[in-house]
């Protein structure tokens, strides 16, 4: 906006006037709130005890006794899309993600690439007068751009965020996370055994943030999208959290979803006469094995205390991160801040059953296509949530925490939707401690923020021209507890499964996601009245074919204005085909150089599944010790490094022990060319690969082993390749972590990968739906 300058200017400035009104930036109108919203990961309707669940949240209980709870709100059923829709208030398709970043395709509903035409809120307020900060999960860049030498303008502060501080992806370790300030990774400030936990760092920063902007500019309000990592695997927590919660899921899942039925009609959040969904209620052939939930029954009893511990962890890391946004809160009250800040309070995505049915401490195994071992669970359950293992609890847990609705994450039913919604504005709500049950969806959080702030969205940004935002204000709900829903029609897609809501009624396909069936157009369409069936329980299909259809019409008409086809439920083989994937040079050669920042690994060279070599460059004395090059972390990589006098390579397979290790006498003093060279001979059940794997000092093998190597991707935990150290959470217990390349030199490390370097790709498919 270009403001007149008032003043007078003159040859000599002693006869000129000053006029600063060009150059201020504008201010908020006055009285406007802070806003403060918090997004959960992977957390489902009857998880958190202010809807009826069992895990203690004190601070949303808090929250929600001096607001409102909304019953009836709604996300896509992913991450990386909802999360996209918070972003700038359209639906998840005009943003261009239709899923995670790293599932991208080339379609304008598919590339991860949000458009200009959809710019975003933070972008908004912030030119409106507020200060603007995001603290934790991104999983909105475009999977080509997570590099370094990646453009910024899809980061965060390119976003229209002032600052940022977090991490990069789906998940990430909470012990051992990859950091991004602003646009640079950074390693992690002080270590577990000093107390570290991602959720602390990230509250931590979030009120630095605040305090910064408050002690300069006092009466500037602030806008603070904070997204922790929980409840997202792995799941992490300290110990003191998780024994709190020791026994109270000894009952089994089928048992909590009766009784988180029972708490929630009492609550409000279910009306009376909803009825539970069967556990599994897909058609055969409609979902895979990997959703399936094994009855508690027929569990023996140490699967039944495995389970049950999965569960404990998982309410102890939901229950310590709101303890941290706890402090948050008890800030903004103490500085006379919280009566006029709007909190948003809420989860992205219905509860995850990515634990696949029978549990996991290596979330990699399921990323790799690898089945857990009972046996190795057992041997874990000590040591659950703690930085030894990856773990997720089984799809048993994912319905149950999803009660009483069908499915769970990923699926176009209430499962997959159906989220909690906390919203707290003393100053702005009367009401105190109600339910809501006006339908609503993520795309309406972006006009209720910009309503209470008295903003409007602007026609053109940057230059380009805005389309519409895809939702409405929920503010007239605030206050008026029985006004009708102004939501009208919500269409849901979601990796091929699909629903369509209109006024009370809801068409949904009977149709799974990664089924690889395609066929979209002889679905079984299902067909629910939503305003008396919450739950999805009985189909009107037939009942009511008429009705049907026209919903089914209205779905492909929204779905063509929205950029939603073509539709994808592709498999394993399908999806990777299409997934981003580095150029490999023409030499078929990647070179790296000590010095520099981590590299994603959907940018590093492929060494999954396929023949390659490594080779590196290194100026030897007698006291050279580190790591030459190092991807992946204890849950799944590979290192090459020097110690007491030796060279290893060391190939770690899921973290199953022992570490795959071939040692041999470090070099003499001097220029030598060392590394490793592993041959493709053969898969095994589980598509990981077989063959020999060989130590080289220059030209001479020094040692050479058969071993097994992944298919799927190393960073689940989201650690990148590292040249000349090992970031964060170490791929070998051999060293500490960092275990810097020392007393020497080392000038570059070549990755050679193989002709098949991007055919036999089986199971990576998992590995990016693993991050979601």
């Amino acid at each position: 906006m270009t403001t007149t300058f008032k003043g007078k200017i003159s040859l000599d400035i002693r006869d000129s006037k000053p006029d600063w009104t060009p150059f201020r930036a504008r201010k908020a109108p006055e009285g406007a709130p802070n806003v403060l919203v918090i997004l959960y990961d992977d957390t489902g309707l009857a998880a958190w005890e202010p809807f009826g669940g069992r895990i203690e949240m004190p601070t949303l209980q808090r929250l929600a006794d001096r607001g409102l709870r909304y019953s009836q709100w709604h996300t896509t059923a992913l991450c990386s899309p909802t999360r996209s829709c918070f972003l700038t208030g359209r639906n998840h398709h005009q943003n261009g993600f239709a899923t995670i970043s790293e599932a991208a395709s080339g379609f304008p509903g598919y590339s991860s690439h949000i458009p200009p035409e959809c710019a975003s809120m933070a972008t908004v307020l912030r030119e409106a007068g507020w200060s603007t900060f995001w603290v934790g999960k991104n999983h909105n860049i475009p999977v080509d751009e997570w590099t370094m030498g990646s453009s910024k303008k899809r980061w965060p502060l390119g976003q229209g965020y002032d600052r940022y501080y977090g991490f990069v992806g789906g998940e990430t370790n909470n012990w051992y996370p990859d950091l991004v300030e602003d646009n640079h990774y950074i390693a992690q400030p002080y270590s577990p055994e000093e107390g570290y936990h991602l959720s602390r760092d990230l509250a931590d920063k979030a009120l630095e943030f605040i305090r910064d902007s408050k002690q300069t500019e006092p009466d500037k309000p602030w806008y603070l999208w904070f997204c922790p990592g929980a409840n997202h695997a792995p799941h992490h927590a300290p110990k003191a959290f998780i024994d709190k919660y020791r026994g109270k899921f000894d009952d089994g899942y089928e048992a909590y979803r009766e009784w988180a039925l029972t708490r929630m009609i009492k609550a409000g959040i279910l009306p009376k006469g909803t009825e539970l969904t069967p556990l599994n209620p897909m058609a055969e052939g409609s979902f895979t094995e990997a959703d399936a939930v094994r009855p508690w029954e027929t569990l023996s009893p140490d699967e039944k205390r495995l389970f049950s511990r999965m569960a404990e962890v998982y309410a102890a890391f939901s229950e310590y991160t709101d303890t941290e946004i706890g402090r948050i809160v008890d800030y903004l009250e103490e500085s006379g801040q919280l009566d006029n800040t709007l909190v948003i309070y809420c989860a992205d995505n219905g509860a995850s059953g990515e634990g696949s049915p029978n549990g996991s401490v290596n979330e990699g195994k399921f990323a790799n296509g690898y089945p857990d071992d009972i046996e190795q669970n057992l041997a874990m359950i000590d040591k659950l949530g703690s930085p030894e293992t990856y773990n997720h609890y089984p799809t048993g847990w994912a319905a149950a925490f999803s009660t009483p609705f069908r499915m769970f994450k990923r699926y176009s039913y209430q499962g997959g939707v159906a989220d909690p919604l906390v919203i707290s504005w003393p100053r702005g709500i009367k009401a105190r401690g109600e339910v809501r049950t006006q339908y609503h969806h993520c795309t309406d959080i972006v006009p209720t923020i910009l309503d209470c702030c008295g903003v409007s969205f602007p026609k053109v940004v940057d230059g380009y021209e805005q389309v519409p935002l895809s939702g409405v204000s929920m503010r007239y709900s605030f206050d008026q507890p029985h006004a009708p829903s102004r939501k009208e029609t919500q269409y849901y897609e979601m990796l091929g499964t699909r629903g369509i809501w209109h006024r009370g009624w809801k068409a949904v396909t009977e149709h799974g996601p990664f089924t690889d069936l395609g066929h979209f157009d002889k679905d079984r369409w299902q067909l629910f009245h939503t305003e008396v069936d919450r739950s999805e329980s009985r189909d009107l299909a037939e009942q009511y074919p008429d009705r049907l259809q026209k919903l089914v019409a209205l779905w492909m008409e929204e779905a063509k204005k929205f950029n939603v086809l073509p539709l994808s439920d592709l498999g394993v083989m399908g999806l990777l085909k299409m997934e981003f994937k580095p150029p490999v040079p023409p030499s078929g050669q990647f070179v790296y150089y000590p010095g520099t920042s981590e590299i994603p690994e959907h940018s590093a060279a492929n060494t999954h599944g396929v023949s390659f070599k490594v080779l590196a460059d290194v100026e030897f004395t007698p006291r050279t010790k580190g790591v030459i090059f190092a991807h992946g972390s204890r849950f799944g990589g590979h290192s090459l490094f020097v110690k007491n006098g030796k060279l290893f390579y060391t190939y770690n397979f899921l973290g199953i022990a022992p570490e795959q290790k071939l040692i041999g006498d470090a070099p003499k003093a001097g220029e030598h060319v060392v590394g490793v060279e592993f041959t493709k001979q053969r898969t095994g059940s589980y598509q990981e690969s077989y063959g020999p794997a060989r130590l080289y000092i220059d030209d001479k093998v020094v040692a050479e082993s058969e071993i097994r190597t992944m298919t799927g991707h190393f960073a689940i935990t989201g650690e990148g390749l590292c040249i000349g150290y090992d970031s964060g959470d170490v791929v070998s217990g051999e060293y500490e972590p960092g275990f810097d390349f020392s007393d020497g030199t080392l000038s570059r490390v070549v990755f050679d990968v193989g002709d098949d370097a991007y055919v036999d790709v089986e199971a990576h498919l998992a590995a990016a739906i693993a991050r979601d």
